[in-house]
């Protein structure tokens, strides 16, 4: 890059990369024209790391199909190694300081594009946990000007459930397929934001909208919603949330977070099959419609 810095924004957060070799597409809509204040975080490319790894503090497990970050103690904070799938080399070594606000990201060049993309994730997910923001594992829909997450394990079905909106729910747009960023405010009001995050489905938008309700689904042979309670909603935000619980030092930030995001916003829970009827539905119940026409 012709720069040697490159700012983003991302759910209202600036962030800057140093030194990168390349930028990647998923990253382009995000693109900070302006100096945007103070970044949430800072992450420097490096051909080295000033610090060699520690004990090891915390590894996820190696579920096929997913990627496997080991992350060690150090001098400085934390060193994370992340792999793209079980058994993969290592494609990105990242030194992470113990307030989350400057990283440098070491590439291996095994998988240089997916090193760099999951470095930003990740730091972005713990840099914004104080600030009163979640990562989420969701797929999320815009209608008429309001966005409404689906959550659920993966398989459930939030993708088929956002595309059969779209498909019978005029003016439904997608706005992120897998990692929307939720935000909640002083004032109680939650946000959802695209972001440069979305699995599978290519779907960068810089756009945002007021959470109108949070959908947990569920796979069944028939169709059948109903508002959830708050200790319900809870359990279903905490476990769809991007969240290493054994950071304690974001612990608080998240949990706060996500009782204000509960506390503020309905939650539904839908049993479903992935047919049309399943989203009109849902559509009807989290907009009040009582006899649908």
């Amino acid at each position: 890059m012709e720069s040697n810095f490159m700012t983003y924004k991302v759910a209202d957060f600036c962030f800057r990369v140093e030194n990168m070799p390349f930028e990647l597409d998923n990253l382009v809509p995000f693109r900070a024209e302006n100096f945007c204040g103070e970044p949430v975080f800072s992450l420097k490319i490096s051909s080295c790391l000033p610090e060699e790894a520690g004990d090891l503090y915390y590894r996820t497990d190696e579920t096929p199909g997913f990627a496997v970050f080991s992350i060690y103690n150090s001098k400085s904070g934390y060193l994370f190694d992340y792999q793209p799938l079980p058994g993969r080399p290592v494609a990105g070594r990242m030194l992470v300081d113990s307030d989350f606000r400057s990283a440098t990201l070491m590439l291996t060049g095994s998988d240089d594009h997916s090193g760099l993309n999951n470095a930003l994730m990740l730091v972005f997910s713990f840099a914004a946990a104080k600030l009163g923001a979640l990562e989420m594992h969701a797929s999320v829909v815009t209608n008429g000007g309001r966005g409404y997450l689906f959550l659920g394990k993966s398989g459930t079905g939030k993708s088929t459930h956002s595309q059969l909106w779209i498909n019978n729910i005029p003016g439904t747009e997608l706005l992120n397929d897998d990692n929307p960023i939720v935000r909640l405010f002083p004032d109680s009001a939650v946000r959802v934001y695209g972001s440069p995050w979305s699995g599978k489905t290519p779907c960068y938008k810089s756009k945002d909208a007021p959470v109108g309700a949070i959908v947990q689904l569920k796979q069944a042979p028939f169709n059948k919603i109903a508002r959830m309670p708050v200790i319900n909603s809870y359990v279903s935000l905490m476990e769809s949330a991007s969240s290493f619980r054994p950071f304690k030092s974001l612990a608080d930030g998240w949990h706060r977070t996500m009782e204000g995001i509960c506390s503020a916003t309905p939650f539904y829970f839908l049993e479903c099959l992935p047919d049309r009827d399943a989203a009109l539905i849902c559509y009807n119940k989290v907009n009040g419609i009582q006899n649908p026409a």
